[in-house]
């Protein structure tokens, strides 16, 4: 994009006159943002950090880690042949620069060969501005618009500054792995909070929401990282909206380690119209026993109330949740014995609650527009119900029983990750029906 305001050919100039990333960063880098591999290959353990090859006692006996004999270096190990194995991390070096504070992100790549020590490549791939009310404009090379990731980089094009609405992009919240240590911040910035570290939150996300945003400078102050982590994420409403619950938390020095329990288990509070200033309730020792109670209590209630009008009650919501849904129904990705797929009745959301134990039905997520539910099946079980954003394409919750995450967890999340693209593509295609 060709700068055309005056600010944007600001940024351009500055963004020209940046030092380019030192070999000094690059060599942090290679130590402390890869793993050290190793390969367990016809019987022989290879190190590929220093090429070094020796025979163990016994290789059946293989672990996940094992010690290079040589460079004492603390292997992960796989047992597959590869003749070529490559790993790529993304970190940021976070700078000031004019009154502006600049998050430098670079990927860099590790490229691994057995008897062969690694070779790196590193390329600075986006800058973020942050001007000191908290707007951000930013830099990114351009992207092959052809491949299936948001991230096939075409390394020879030059640092473009992109349009406002450039947030709106996935490119945007790309996370860096690993902050360079050597962190210069604007003072404005330490003063609303900020120590040394970003919590595992994308620089860019965290600096301008200080700046702009009172209640994440609140959050972080209070050393409320989990909500913090969430508020910055795509809960920023639902957060607000429980804001006394949250105060009485931060008041009396409460920690909420699952917060999408919580905010789970504050919605049922509501629902029994107690008091969300009182610690007594919104503090509980065991989170996960409080909320499963109230789950229980207001199914209960429910079927009291509405065991006559259930079924019309059902048949209206289905068909608000068919005209909503109904172009992702059919969607299903199976491998194996797992099966994921789409909840096409709300009677099902009432069975997939009481068969794991949770509020899928008695919170109606089946009422939720920005939210596509899912069923993941084993041998016809259900074993996890699944949450996924349509604004952001992204898993916002995958639970098995009581909330639990099952044996199948990572199976799960895997599958799901592979076809997200076939749920956007239905989105997409929705969209273009409509004049």
């Amino acid at each position: 994009m060709i700068p055309k305001t005056n600010i944007e050919k600001q940024l351009t100039a500055l963004s020209a006159s940046l030092a380019p990333i030192t070999s000094e960063v690059e060599a942090w880098a290679e130590k402390n943002i890869f793993l050290n591999w190793g390969l367990l290959s016809r019987g022989k353990f290879y190190c590929l950090e220093c090429a070094h090859s020796w025979k163990p006692s016994d290789s059946a006996s293989c672990c996940k880690f094992t010690n290079c004999s040589q460079c004492k270096a603390k292997l992960k190990m796989q047992t597959y042949n590869q003749v070529h194995f490559k790993e790529i991390e993304y970190f940021s070096v976070l700078q000031t620069c004019a009154g502006y504070q600049v998050v430098r992100i670079v990927i860099a790549y590790k490229h691994m060969k057995k008897n062969f020590t690694p070779t790196y490549f590193c390329k600075e791939v986006m800058q973020h501005w942050i001007s000191q009310n908290g707007e951000v404009r930013s830099f990114s090379i351009s992207t092959n618009v052809f491949s299936s990731t948001i991230d096939a980089w075409k390394f020879y094009s030059p640092l473009e500054i992109k349009p406002k609405d450039f947030f709106r992009n996935a490119k945007y919240y790309i996370n860096p792995y690993k902050v360079y240590p050597n962190i210069k911040v604007l003072p404005l910035l330490k003063r609303n909070g900020f120590k040394n570290s970003v919590y595992n939150i994308a620089p860019h996300l965290l600096f301008s929401s200080l700046l702009t945003d009172s209640t994440a400078e609140t959050l972080l102050k209070s050393k409320q990282l989990n909500l913090l982590q969430y508020y910055l994420g795509a809960s920023r409403q639902q957060i607000k909206r429980n804001w006394l619950a949250v105060k009485t938390a931060i008041r009396n020095s409460y920690k909420i380690t699952d917060v999408q329990i919580w905010e789970d288990y504050i919605e049922l509070l509501r629902y029994f119209n107690k008091d969300l200033s009182c610690a007594s309730y919104v503090c509980p020792e065991n989170l996960s026993m409080a909320h499963d109670h109230l789950v229980q209590k207001k199914r209960e209630l429910i079927r009291k109330k509405k065991l006559q009008d259930l079924r019309l009650e059902i048949e209206k919501a289905q068909k608000r949740y068919a005209s909503d849904k109904k172009r992702f129904f059919g969607l299903v990705f199976q491998k194996d014995e797992l099966c994921i797929s789409v909840i096409e009745n709300v009677r099902d959301f009432m069975q997939e609650g009481d068969d794991l134990g949770h509020c899928v039905f008695t919170n109606e997520y089946y009422e939720k527009k920005d939210s596509l539910i899912l069923s993941a099946k084993v041998a016809e079980q259900s074993v996890e119900t699944v949450e996924i954003s349509l604004s952001r394409m992204e898993i916002l919750q995958c639970r098995g029983f009581k909330n639990k995450p099952s044996k199948h967890h990572k199976q799960i999340l895997s599958l799901l990750s592979q076809n997200l693209y076939r749920i956007k593509e239905r989105l997409q295609k929705k969209k273009k029906i409509v004049p």
